[in-house]
């Protein structure tokens, strides 16, 4: 299911679920802004997802409703968590998918943390 990435918020979704324990994660950072754990479908050796404990749909979404402490502290953590992965010194990729047509399919912002191989070009060249 692909989502628009525009509000409402769907409190249904399986990262608020996530975040309300009522479905397990392999957690790897936890703190009072995010909340970072394993992708269950991984798509490098190093995939985690960070998300922020705020209930925002998408990227835009946290942009405009989120206050600074929390964007702050959900940037924060990512880099924290790339750096506690052994990530920063080899490399890494964050991604953010926002709306239909880049393929969203949680209607919960979060950024994925891809490495622990090359990854190659991002898009591929025309």
């Amino acid at each position: 299911m692909r989502v628009t990435g525009l509000p409402p918020y769907d409190p249904a979704n399986i990262f608020a679920r996530i975040l309300r324990r009522e479905i397990p994660a392999k957690v790897v950072h936890e703190d009072e802004f995010a909340l970072a754990f394993h992708d269950i479908n991984p798509q490098a050796p190093v995939h985690v997802l960070v998300i922020p404990k705020g209930a925002y749909v998408s990227q835009a979404d946290f942009a405009a409703q989120a206050s600074d402490a929390e964007i702050a502290g959900f940037w924060r953590a990512v880099a924290a968590v790339a750096k506690a992965l052994g990530l920063e010194a080899p490399g890494y990729r964050t991604l953010s998918n926002m709306g239909l047509d880049a393929g969203q399919e949680v209607p919960h912002f979060h950024v994925h943390i891809f490495g622990g191989r090359p990854l190659g070009r991002m898009v591929a060249a025309d």
